[in-house]
């Protein structure tokens, strides 16, 4: 009997030793920049739609691919230096790599566990996952939770980036205590938005970045607004039309010939792919003594539909850097 249990025991060790192994190739295969992380998020909701963080996360993934962009047009260049974009374009890259390198695991355990009908979700320790999603997803395997899933990924990610991106020194002094990040946060010219083939732009302002608790009710407006069942279907139709190439024209090529104002330049032609590393950090669950506070419901704004205030900030955006072109050239 403790010949057949051992045996037992060694199977169930090499299973889980060959599904670690594909999980962090694959992880690291599809981490490369923000195109192949859309389509990897894209792709897993298509093909498991049982909670819909994964859809929410290609959508505003979509949207950093057009703001990393967006630092290579005319405009950007006018009103901030070189280096000032540049450390801009790390931010939202090492941002968005930490995240994928955190959450994609999680989703493709969860598949694993689905395709074996076994919770295998003690194995998230070996990605350096927080107890807290460990114990969220035990939850779910459980009750079938969508919701509280999709807001507990809100928490866990923005968790996650809190320590290596908002607290890290570098980017507290190049980044985030410059002009052009309070030009960005003042003017609200990083939103986050949602589009239909009908080219209606649909969602919310971002403000407070640096605010963890404010960028969690970001996400679970941005939540609402994308699961809504009366709207869902719409985004998802954009979604499944329009490949991803990081630039801000996915969306404007919907717009009238008169809206379209970005460049049609793809991300992959304008910066290059950067190699990271993720440092071991401390499990932020083990420090938060409330962290259930963050569930807590928000509410939509009354205007999420952002047609008009679209082209209202890129007319800002054109006069601002008119009014700094005409000043440098002034003063020369």
């Amino acid at each position: 009997m403790e010949q057949s249990n051992n045996k037992e025991a060694l199977a169930k060790k090499t299973i889980e030793t060959k599904i670690i192994q594909k999980i962090k190739r694959e992880t690291e295969r599809l981490n490369v920049d923000n195109i192949s992380r859309t389509k990897a998020y894209q792709n897993y909701y298509f093909r498991n739609k049982d909670f819909f963080w994964p859809f929410l996360a290609s959508m505003v993934s979509r949207n950093a691919g057009w703001n990393m962009t967006d630092l290579q047009q005319k405009e950007f260049r006018v009103i901030m230096p070189q280096k000032d974009r540049r450390w801009l374009f790390y931010t939202y890259e090492r941002a968005n790599w930490l995240i994928f390198e955190d959450a994609y695991p999680q989703l493709l355990l969860y598949e694993a566990s689905k395709q074996l009908r076994m919770p295998l979700f003690h194995l998230l320790k070996e990605f350096g996952v927080s107890r807290f999603m460990v114990g969220e997803w035990e939850l779910f395997w459980d009750r079938h939770d969508p919701n509280r899933l999709d807001i507990a990924l809100i928490i866990n990610e923005q968790h996650v980036i809190e320590g290596p991106v908002l607290e890290q020194n570098a980017y507290k002094r190049k980044v985030f205590a410059t002009f052009p990040y309070w030009l960005q946060d003042r003017f609200h010219f990083s939103t986050v938005l949602f589009p239909t083939l009908e080219g209606e732009l649909y969602g919310i302002s971002v403000h407070g970045f640096r605010n963890v608790s404010k960028r969690i009710d970001h996400g679970k407006r941005l939540l609402k607004i994308l699961s809504d069942p009366k709207m869902s279907e719409r985004f998802i139709r954009f979604a499944r039309m329009t490949e991803p190439s990081g630039g801000r024209y996915d969306y404007e090529r919907l717009f009238d010939q008169k809206a379209r104002q970005g460049h049609h330049f793809p991300l992959r032609l304008l910066f290059p792919i950067i190699h990271h590393h993720r440092k071991e950090s401390k499990d932020w669950s083990l420090k938060e003594r409330n962290p259930v506070k963050y569930f807590r419901d928000v509410g939509l704004p009354s205007q999420i539909q952002l047609n008009d205030w679209y082209e209202h900030k890129r007319m800002e955006l054109h006069v601002l850097s008119k009014l700094k072109s005409f000043f440098k050239h002034s003063i020369q």
